[in-house]
């Protein structure tokens, strides 16, 4: 292996193509291997927590969960805050994120589709909108968490309001965020970003 690697499913969307994002705006040339869904059962007992993305970096052991080369990457190339205290309230944004992501991912499962109705008007009615509120608190007038500067965290926020504001989770309102003002503007900045936009016009 001469260059790093990026493995997760071949989906241009959630955790990998949050981390994809950020090595593209490190200047990092990668491979981006997409793992199909048939190959991922026997892919899976080989990798180190049984789930994607893995970073795998020349002369290292493999690098997994998402925040961990989310922040791997940013502190590296600039996309994470060098003050601990900074650093750890982005940090503290991303792990909230991800626990989005674990009540939500339970819905995707349920086969009786009057059971996911039900359970996803449940997210939209009362977790999503308090989710939405208390992510809005942290931020502030600026672009993006940290100010002017986009960083790692403002990848993975971006990630979560696109997945729903593009319809495609059934039975949640794509207007689901718009009670946050301050939030949807990031989402906004962020998909306006030069660098985010080159990898999302590259990738289509």
């Amino acid at each position: 292996m001469s260059k790093p690697r990026l493995i997760y499913f071949d989906f241009a969307g959630s955790r990998g193509e949050e981390c994809r994002i950020a090595l593209h705006l490190a200047g990092i040339d990668f491979d981006d291997v997409r793992v199909p869904s048939a190959e991922w059962p026997a892919l899976k007992p080989q990798t180190p927590f049984g789930s994607l993305p893995i970073l795998e970096l020349p002369g290292k052991p493999p690098l997994a969960q998402t925040n961990a080369i989310l922040v791997y990457i940013g502190r590296l190339y600039g996309l994470h805050p060098k003050d601990d205290f900074a650093a750890a309230s982005h940090e503290a944004l991303m792990n909230y994120a991800e626990d989005l992501r674990h009540n939500v991912g339970p819905t995707m499962h349920i086969a009786d589709e009057a059971q996911k109705r039900a359970a996803r008007e449940e997210l939209a009615n009362n977790y999503l909108p308090t989710w939405g509120t208390n992510v809005e608190r942290q931020l502030g007038n600026h672009p993006f968490v940290g100010g002017d500067k986009l960083h790692v965290v403002d990848l993975k926020l971006y990630m979560i309001v696109r997945w729903f504001a593009s319809g495609v989770v059934d039975h949640v309102p794509k207007t689901v965020f718009d009670h946050c003002p301050k939030l949807m503007r990031l989402h906004r900045e962020v998909g306006e970003h030069s660098g985010v936009k080159a990898w999302l016009e590259r990738t289509r």
